[in-house]
């Protein structure tokens, strides 16, 4: 468990790149999971529209509502303090125009708490992520592979071409002119990490991207596989198995009430036997 007590800001993420100090960023979907991320160490907590598949049940992250995104942060931020609190932009709530964004960010950080807002997209977005900062709104990036686009693009690795890797420098670059604090670079090729990495002055957190990026982001559920048969993303490296021994202890629970040994003794409270009538089955 880390010691340090100084709360992240976008200016501490900052430094950590000019200092080579790599950043370690984590989902978090509620209460708990923010408890549990914030004792962990890191530096940086997502409340990502991942929460469509790992906490909803949907099959992407496109039917996430703007509601579900404040809900969720609402209850994480009431288990965090020290690490940056950065919430997804749900789909479509920052395409409709910079009124509709501003409104959209406005929410995740008035209702929701979060201290920084994530949108998927290039230099068509620099508008909006300028109009977000110049609102004092913070901004994280994300580009490469982008979930929300899934449908038409579907999950294919980035930056694999000399024309990808150029286009992939050009989005970074816009969009830290337009004062995006960071990015998220999702399943990029490590040598186009690597060129992001350098062209910018700005934190790049990569999730399938490699070893050269100024930090790493995952999934909590995957981390830790709290989950019972969960695909696994060969980028992932899972550290517990957090779903298998949660299954096992509620399988126990049900043999145990099935076999009647429990509750036992110490698990339950007394009155005087002459208030009470029935008898022991």
């Amino acid at each position: 468990m880390s010691e340090r007590k100084d709360r992240v800001t976008v200016a501490r993420l900052q430094k950590m790149k000019r200092e080579r100090e790599p950043i370690a960023m984590l989902t978090a979907y509620d209460y708990p999971t923010g408890q549990l991320a914030e004792a962990s160490g890191v530096d940086v907590v997502l409340v990502g529209d991942s929460l469509g598949m790992v906490v909803l049940g949907y099959e992407s992250t496109v039917p996430v509502t703007l509601e579900d995104m404040v809900h969720h942060t609402r209850a994480v931020r009431r288990g965090i303090s020290r690490p940056l609190l950065v919430a997804d932009l749900p789909f479509l709530t920052y395409r409709l125009g910079v009124r509709d964004a501003l409104q959209a960010a406005g929410r995740l950080m008035q209702e929701g708490g979060a201290s920084a807002v994530k949108m998927e997209g290039g230099r068509d977005l620099a508008p909006t992520v300028k109009a977000c900062v110049e609102a004092g709104i913070p901004v994280m990036g994300h580009i490469g592979l982008k979930p929300q686009a899934v449908h038409q693009t579907g999950y294919r690795i980035q930056g694999k071409t000399e024309q990808s890797v150029r286009e992939l420098v050009d989005d970074a670059e816009a969009l830290t002119e337009a004062g995006a604090f960071a990015f998220v670079l999702e399943c990029v090729t490590e040598e186009a990490a690597q060129t992001i990495s350098e062209s910018v002055p700005v934190p790049t957190i990569g999730i399938g991207s490699g070893r050269q990026c100024d930090g790493q982001v995952l999934v909590f559920h995957d981390v830790v596989q709290f989950s019972v048969n969960g695909f696994r993303p060969s980028f992932v490296k899972t550290y517990a198995d957090a779903g298998e021994t949660v299954l096992s202890g509620l399988a126990e629970y049900v043999r145990d009430v099935k076999n009647r040994r429990f509750p036992q003794e110490q698990h339950v409270f007394h009155g005087k036997s002459a208030v009470y009538g029935g008898t022991k089955r």
